[in-house]
């Protein structure tokens, strides 16, 4: 059996300002129809022997990566939650033991949640190959095969005198035991190698020996687990203590905070494959995209006469290979050549095409200026549904609430503020005190400061609502919370 381990804990930050840090990139729609996530879980359909996926994200985006599998039909076997990052060494650590308690030695597909594949049956081609070899106890990666001296990846060289195939249950190694480069299902791993400089970068492309390091991989999860015995015994010790640990939550794992947070942070490439002997690669040609800036969304988009990748309201005027990316405004562009444009309803980027590595910085400064922008949309995601804020001034605010058929917000009250509830589509059951009722349309209610107050959806349709708040203090840590089926 084949079980993905999905890697959803990024924050993307060099996507700002679509990206967030509690809404980042890979649960974003940003090249096609469906979240970086969900197409991440999609194009393996068709794989033989697929099992149910493991997904690791962070803790705070636990119900938003839930409810997207949710909604494309694939239902996770768990989702381990991290209470902080670690690097992925770790995080495919505890999901090899959380696959193993199942009595099986399954294969784990270890993909990040935030790339584009362009050729997903390329993919799965590839994963099928390198399936035999893995089952034997290679630890297999997949290098993409480079189409230009690319800068911002690392490098992958394969040995060329140790071709490998995997031929009628037999392990075949080298020129001399009958097998080739043309027909090798992967290959040896002489080095693994770090960014190079643009000079390097052409020697590699020139030289045919070198793969663009994808990030994902294809082992058994026991082979993985010995390997970091042997080379990293105080992760995986750290990695036991917290799963072992771990405390059940509806549908997640919650990893020990204290034995994760005491796990020495790594990636797999430096923990385990730079070191050990069993590393393979897996040529893939498969239109492979990080997504890691901007310009990468450029490359991969459709481009009008004018070379712009155009979305949402746009008009242009002179203006040439441009991404223009509007969410709630009109964008209008005269003259820009070589230039990103990002809209969004509380920020607009503004940068050229050479430079847009340098949006971390803008986002570092907004973390040092506490801002919001730096972790929230205007709208933000919870479990029964989203909130976001319309207007703010001084001891008010304004918030459309929508609320899931179903779901109810927790049993709470504040100390600081009151608040009006106006409902303009959909069935709201209120509890306010002692007294539960029902506002339908255009109804409305007053919840006193201080009063114990819940709001429910018992329709089939999403429950749409104004809310006026009004107060001394207006912030969302103002909740005392006494009830919550979220377990918040």
């Amino acid at each position: 059996m084949i079980i993905p381990v999905i890697l959803s804990g990024g924050a993307g930050t060099r996507l700002w300002p679509l990206s967030r840090e509690l809404y980042p990139k890979q649960l974003l729609p940003l090249a096609g129809e469906h979240t970086m996530l969900q197409e991440t879980a999609l194009r393996l359909e068709g794989l033989s022997a697929l099992g149910a996926p493991l997904v690791v994200c962070n803790e705070a985006h636990r119900f938003m990566v839930a409810e997207q599998m949710r909604r494309i039909g694939r239902t996770p076997a768990a989702i381990l939650l991290e209470p902080l990052g670690r690097n992925t060494a770790p995080a495919v650590a505890v999901a090899a033991l959380q696959a193993l308690d199942g009595g099986e030695d399954p294969l784990l597909l270890v993909l990040p949640a935030d790339h584009v594949i362009a050729q997903p049956e390329a993919l799965r081609a590839a994963i099928e190959s390198g399936a035999p070899l893995a089952r034997e106890g290679r630890l297999m990666t997949f290098g993409i095969v480079p189409t230009a001296p690319e800068t911002g990846y690392g490098y992958i060289r394969a040995d060329r005198a140790c071709p490998l195939s995997f031929v009628t249950g037999h392990l075949l190694k080298g020129k001399d035991q009958g097998t080739g480069m043309e027909d090798a299902t992967a290959f040896a791993v002489a080095q693994f190698v770090e960014k190079p400089d643009s000079a390097t970068a052409q020697r590699y492309l020139d030289s045919g020996e070198y793969f663009w390091n994808s990030g994902m991989f294809l082992f058994k999860a026991s082979r993985y687990l010995e390997e970091l015995e042997r080379l990293a015994p105080a992760m995986l010790r750290w990695c036991r203590a917290a799963l072992e640990q771990a405390v059940r939550d509806l549908d997640f794992i919650r990893l020990d905070a204290e034995a994760f947070a005491a796990c020495p942070g790594n990636s797999i490439d430096y923990a385990v494959m730079e070191k050990t002997d069993a590393a393979a690669v897996i040529p893939l040609a498969a239109g492979w995209n990080d997504v890691g800036s901007w310009s990468a969304l450029w490359e991969i988009g459709a481009r009008d006469a004018d070379g712009n990748v155009r979305r949402g309201d746009v008009l242009t005027s002179g203006t040439r290979n441009c991404y223009l990316h509007a969410e709630r405004r009109l964008i209008a562009a005269v003259g820009l050549e070589d230039h990103i444009v990002v809209e969004t309803a509380d920020a607009v980027l503004v940068a050229h095409r050479d430079r847009v590595q340098e949006v971390k910085d803008i986002v570092a400064q907004l973390k040092a200026q506490g801002r919001e922008e730096a972790l929230l949309h205007r709208r933000v995601n919870r479990p029964w549904g989203s909130y976001e804020g319309l207007v703010q001034d001084g001891r008010f605010q304004v918030k459309r609430i929508s609320v899931n058929p179903g779901a109810s917000l927790s049993r709470q009250l504040h100390h600081h503020r009151a608040e009006h509830w106006v409902v303009v589509r959909g069935t709201a059951r209120v509890t306010r005190g002692e007294e539960t009722f029902i506002l339908a349309e255009n109804e409305s209610t007053f919840i006193p400061l201080g009063t114990e107050h819940r709001l429910e959806n018992p329709g089939k349709i999403p429950l749409e609502m104004i809310e006026v708040q009004s107060g001394s203090y207006l912030g969302e840590d103002d909740i005392v919370r006494f009830e919550d089926q979220y377990g918040r």
